[in-house]
């Protein structure tokens, strides 16, 4: 989007657009997450307690195998097996990252059907991502494809930054770093929850905010201590 003459023009939902070659753009709703809407069967009933109308068998099935007191609601180990199931296991501070991201308003600790289901979704649509720039198919992505599949989904995250992720995974023997699919998503969503929570700092698209000690350090440590 070419920058405008004089001011941020405001997009369709009333905020300004970011400005050619800013850090970061509006990326696909779909690759998000949020807060998702509860339908009930037959109506009300506590927010998570119902699958969306057009949920996947597969979803449910997931969800129920790993429910084994039927409550209806599942812990970070119950996840943890669900999505092992459906992709690949993930390590426990990936799943408390995506506990955190996709809390049940209701109950925090624990994640229902509907926050799961959106939570399939989404991890669906990163293994898209992923698959499309593991173009050896090596199973992991180097720092160029990570930086490339973030600027896919509109981040134009730095090279320095980009250095930072990578050497977290960097292999003990050979000092490589690469991530596999549970690496990425981890970085992804952090990546992703890092720029809403500082995008909502700077309201006017400039690149830069004023933050306190305190709402930096509330902004940043549930993405790095989950």
């Amino acid at each position: 989007m070419a920058e405008p003459s004089s001011g941020h023009k405001p997009s369709s939902s009333g905020q300004p657009s970011a400005p050619s070659g800013y850090p970061y753009h509006a990326p696909p709703s779909s690759y998000g997450y949020s807060s998702p809407y509860t339908w009930g069967a037959g109506g009300g009933g506590a927010a998570g307690c119902y699958f969306p109308p057009g949920t996947a068998p597969e979803i449910i099935h997931s969800f129920q195998a790993v429910d084994r007191d039927r409550s209806g609601f599942i812990d970070e180990y119950e996840l943890q097996a669900a999505l092992s199931s459906g992709y690949q296991r993930f390590s426990l501070r990936t799943i408390r990252l995506l506990m955190f991201l996709f809390q049940n308003p209701n109950n925090p600790s624990k994640m229902g059907p509907a926050e799961f289901s959106a939570l399939w979704n989404c991890i669906g649509q990163w293994r898209g991502i992923f698959d499309r720039f593991d173009r050896d198919r090596s199973g992991k992505i180097d720092s160029m494809e990570l930086r490339e599949a973030l600027l896919s989904l509109g981040y134009a995250v730095p090279p320095s930054v980009i250095q930072v992720l990578i050497s977290n995974y960097a292999d003990g023997k050979t000092g490589k770093g690469a991530l596999n699919f549970d690496n990425f998503v981890e970085c992804g969503m952090i990546v992703k929850g890092l720029t809403e929570k500082f995008k909502e700092k700077d309201t006017r698209y400039a690149g830069s905010a004023t933050l306190t000690y305190d709402t930096f350090m509330s902004m940043v440590i549930p993405f790095i201590v989950p």
